[in-house]
């Protein structure tokens, strides 16, 4: 059950990883409650370098699934 878990966990990072690489390049970003809500917003998150450090985190989570996968992440907390 404990190995189950941690695939369904690396799932959910990875698929997350997916989508903040996939979600800044569409129209959802360009059109969502935030801008409509808060337009001074606007020139900052419609900006190629936040959008950019966006996909960025993606990557990063994708990377992380995979090392999770592998059993290389070490972590602060002790094992109980």
């Amino acid at each position: 059950m404990k190995s189950f878990l941690h695939v369904l966990l690396c799932l959910d990072v990875f698929l997350l990883g997916v989508l903040l690489i996939l979600v800044p390049w569409l129209g959802y970003w360009d059109h969502n409650f935030f801008l409509d809500k808060y337009p001074a917003l606007i020139p900052i998150l419609l900006h190629p370098s936040v959008r950019g450090a966006v996909t960025g985190l993606g990557a990063l989570d994708i990377l992380l699934a995979g090392s999770m996968l592998r059993g290389r992440v070490d972590s602060v907390a002790p094992h109980a």
